[in-house]
């Protein structure tokens, strides 16, 4: 068996108040385009009390998984025209661990790969990072 491939490194940085104001405007639609009732759910469960901290982290993970799962194809057209958002979902172990599940539509294109995901919050940021490697030898993502 040969070593994991690196496929994709991405990572991201989001603006907590920013994205609380997103929040805000119920009217966008934004919290809905975005992020899965799960995610929503996790996030207003969080004892922090502050929801928009939890979904700026998950905000950058979706980000970060698709500059990864790009980058990764860097100098050839792109696969997909987008990705929907709700198709990369930030779910957690029992222990609070974070990890990437993909929705069938989107995992189809992506192909066998494993997502490894780190999240953090300091201050009025939070940040994501995602690292892509091959799940079958010799293929790319």
């Amino acid at each position: 068996m040969s070593p994991a491939q690196i496929v994709g490194v991405g990572v991201d940085l989001v603006h907590v108040p920013g994205l609380r104001d997103q929040l805000a405007d119920r009217a966008s639609g934004f919290a809905e385009g975005v992020f899965t009732p799960g995610e929503r759910r996790d996030a207003a469960d969080r004892p922090s009390g502050d929801p928009a901290r939890h979904l700026a982290a998950r905000f950058a993970a979706k980000e970060a998984f698709v500059k990864a799962w790009s980058g990764g194809f860097f100098g050839a057209p792109p696969r997909l025209a987008g990705v929907d958002l709700r198709h990369v979902e930030v779910i957690a172990d029992a222990w609070g661990r974070p990890a990437l599940r993909l929705a069938p539509p989107l995992a189809a294109h992506v192909g066998p790969v494993r997502a490894h995901l780190s999240l953090s919050h300091d201050g009025d940021y939070a940040i994501a990072q995602v690292v892509l490697e091959s799940a079958e030898e010799g293929s790319p993502a």
